[in-house]
């Protein structure tokens, strides 16, 4: 496009000349006069400027108008080139636009789609239109140049076109043939294609092409009623991008009455986001209205808002009776002050889960239920709502109220059968013993742990503790099965290792794979105030003497039972009278995590603790559980623990060592009623004197000396004991009526109140006490 002013070219004089020459225009043949006066006044009265020149481009004429526009005097213009109104930048093309409209000679209206420029005297340049019109006089073509200044015009365009590029929108302007004629950057960016692929083309570049057959319907519906029509007006619309693909869109159109005819303006909004949003709202209410638990919404005051089918099949209440109404209408009259409360912890933005209550239907009828409740926001995160999903667990409670129920009598009959096979240790004469159980509280509580205190007679007494490993009724079962075995052979005076051997058998033939035991036993001999102790892999036993800090015992531990092919080690101590024995099991300090050296210390420091502020033993016995155990329903291991004090030592006792022949039973026979008259004990020494004869008598006979004869005196009881060489047991038996003898043991057996026979390492021992 050209951006001059253009004029044809005449055969005219100079300038001076041709200007007087003008005076007779427009013809020769006119009347000078009138049709030059009638000329002038038309071209004053011309709404824009205009200039006239000749075919060298010489200004012939120019109007008011002219001199406004430009700044120009009259006769600053008259005689010069027209190229004075003209940009620089512009002129040396202006020739040749020129010559070529001198050639055309056709009229040009005006905003034929130039861009063209003026030039005015002060050098500032503005956009302006030019009609052009050929002029034929006696003088030869003239070229008639009417020019209006568009510089408001080009401002408002401009305006326009910023505002159209700072739409939010894709904007898409076409004229009444469907051809796009303008578009905006978000048009570019949305659509995928360049400005320049856009304008000029049909706007069906943009409609997906099933929809194509009836866009142009549509659009020609539209010209003829050209009413706005706003953005969402509920069609389904759809655009395609230069890649093919669609997306759904919404349209906004307005009619745009223009000079050039009518333009259609289409705001075009992608709400691929919004209907995928929508498609994700619609599918969560499709799910809340299939949901099987209650869901309803409530403002902050309470009001129901929202109320979904399985909130009127919970409680009887159709979506209208519920709706506006106050939520408190579920709760019965004493649990009005919970929803209260309920709503006042949402107002402060709180989450309430798994809240469990009782709520009634329409009919009155009262259900257990589980609620959870959450605060509803707005954009600005202010709480303005709240909803509820409320599950009926009526039948879960039921279930269990009977769970627990079962469970109880489950563990009952469990604790019931656990210590009917721990069984209850006798209470042994001069021995203080407290212990302690607590079955484990996870599960049926049922556990391996026992203890046991077995007398041995002549003032010895033998410990025992265990404990299988695992839980449940096999371990139980075990248990009862190694208690009842131990006692037995404990009863029958056995050293600690060779109890533990057999253990060991019992252990193997009980055939439970993989069952492995830890026992400790242990056999006090307080005349002595030694114990022997042997220890099958079991935690080591700790001893307080009195003014003492508790210890641990040194001795060999050997691994536990069901092991098997194991020859087990026994060890002896020297302990003090009053001292305290202290076994115990694992569950009493081991912990997940921790080191059992460090609980056995923490142990051991709670035992000094206890004895600094009690002497009683049960007192210790709580304290010690309640520094290791704190959490009463925290532990999942059964527990044992047993405190047991060494008595003291015996009054009074005796000893003298005889060979194995005859004259060593009236030799014993006058040692023991030497010693019980000394001891002032005269009233049993008849019955002891003759208990004594029959033993020795036994031993003469069948065993091996040296003899050794032992008595000792209690507050309560005479122990005497007959040692030899021998390893084998005297047995009881009923002797015929012509034997002289087999009668001695059955005489033991009637006059003495108890007695026995223990192996040892060298022989055996044989006992019997009288009580005094």
């Amino acid at each position: 496009m050209s951006d001059t002013i253009t004029s044809g070219s005449t055969d005219g004089a100079g300038p001076a000349g041709q200007a007087h020459r003008l005076s007779g225009i427009p013809s020769r043949a006119s009347e000078p006069g009138a049709a030059e006066d009638r000329f002038r006044g038309l071209l004053e009265a011309a709404p824009d400027a205009m200039v006239i020149v000749d075919g060298t481009g010489i200004i012939r004429l120019v109007n008011a108008q002219t001199e406004t526009l430009f700044g120009y005097r009259r006769e600053e213009l008259l005689g010069h080139p027209v190229e004075l109104l003209i940009p620089g930048r512009f002129r040396a093309h202006h020739a040749a636009h020129r010559d070529g409209y001198a050639t055309t000679r056709q009229v040009r209206p005006m905003g034929a789609g130039l861009e063209l420029h003026g030039l005015r005297k002060d050098g500032t340049e503005f956009p302006v239109e030019i009609s052009l019109s050929p002029l034929e006089t006696a003088d030869g073509l003239l070229v008639s140049a009417a020019v209006r200044d568009v510089s408001e015009r080009k401002a408002a365009e401009e305006r326009f076109r910023a505002l159209l590029e700072a739409a939010p929108d894709a904007m898409v302007i076409v004229d009444d043939t469907g051809i796009i004629r303008l578009v905006n950057a978000q048009t570019e960016a949305l659509f995928g294609y360049r400005r320049d692929e856009l304008l000029g083309r049909p706007v069906d570049l943009l409609v997906p092409e099933r929809f194509q057959a009836n866009h142009g319907r549509h659009r020609d519906g539209y010209i003829t009623n050209r009413q706005v029509r706003p953005m969402g007006a509920g069609l389904e619309l759809h655009g395609l991008r230069k890649d093919g693909t669609e997306f759904p869109v919404e349209i906004s159109l307005s009619p745009l009455e223009t000079a050039d005819g009518l333009l259609v303006s289409a705001a075009v909004r992608d709400v691929s986001e919004r209907k995928a949003a929508e498609a994700r709202i619609n599918e969560l209410a499709a799910l809340v209205e299939s949901s099987q638990d209650a869901i309803l919404a409530k403002t902050l005051d309470g009001r129901i808002t929202y109320w979904n089918a399985a909130a009127q099949r919970l409680y009887g209440y159709s979506a209208e009776e519920a709706i506006g109404r106050h939520v408190s209408m579920l709760a019965s009259p004493e649990r009005k002050d919970e929803v209260v409360m309920l709503l006042e912890r949402l107002r402060q933005g709180e989450k309430v889960e798994h809240f469990e209550t009782l709520r009634l239907t329409s009919t009155g009828a009262v259900l257990d239920v589980d609620v959870t409740l959450w605060p509803t926001r707005d954009t600005s995160g202010t709480v303005i709502g709240a909803s509820a999903i409320i599950r009926d667990i009526s039948d879960r409670k039921r279930a269990e109220a009977e769970l627990t129920g079962l469970y109880r009598q489950q563990k009952h009959i469990a604790l019931t059968l656990q210590r009917s096979l721990m069984g209850t240790p006798p209470a042994i004469p001069g021995l203080a013993a407290a212990s302690r159980y607590r079955p484990a509280t996870q599960g049926a509580g049922v556990g391996g742990d026992w203890f046991d205190l077995v007398p041995l007679g002549a003032g010895r007494v033998g410990v025992l503790i265990g404990d299988v490993m695992g839980r449940g009724l096999e371990a139980a079962s075990v248990m009862g099965q190694l208690r009842s075995a131990a006692h037995a052979l404990a009863k029958t005076g056995m050293q600690p290792r060779q109890l533990m051997q057999a253990l060991d058998s019992v252990v193997a033939d009980l055939n439970v794979p993989d069952q492995l035991v830890t026992c400790c036993y242990l056999i006090i001999a307080s005349d002595a105030g030694s114990l022997t102790l042997c220890s099958a892999g079991h935690l080591p036993t700790l001893v307080a003497a009195p003014g003492d800090s508790a210890c641990r015992l040194l001795t060999p531990v050997n691994a536990p039972l069901g092991v098997g092919g194991i020859l087990y080690q026994q060890s002896s101590a020297d302990i003090p009278p009053g001292a305290t024995l202290v076994l115990y099991t694992d569950g009493l300090i081991e912990t997940p995590g921790s080191d059992i050296e460090d609980e056995i210390d923490k142990l051991t420091t709670a035992l000094d603790d206890a004895f600094t502020r009690t002497d009683a033993l049960a007192a210790a016995a709580d304290h010690v559980l309640a520094a290791l155990l704190p959490d009463t329903e925290g532990h999942d291991d059964d527990v044992t623990l047993l405190l047991a004090q060494v008595p003291a030592a015996p009054l009074d006792s005796a000893r003298t060592e005889l060979p194995a022949t005859a004259s060593s039973v009236p030799a014993g026979r006058a040692f023991m009623g030497e010693t019980l008259a000394a001891w002032g004990c005269p009233q049993h020494t008849d019955d002891a004197r003759l208990l004594v004869s029959e033993i020795l008598t036994n031993a003469v006979q069948h065993a091996q000396g040296p003899l050794v004869l032992h008595l000792r005196r209690t507050v309560t009881e005479l122990a005497v004991e007959i040692s030899d060489l021998s390893p084998h047991l005297p047995q009881p038996r009923l002797a015929a009526q012509d034997e002289e003898s087999g009668r001695g043991l059955i005489l033991v057996d009637t006059l003495a109140d108890s007695w026995g026979v223990r192996p040892d390492e060298h022989g055996k021992t044989t006992w019997f006490t009288l009580r005094l």
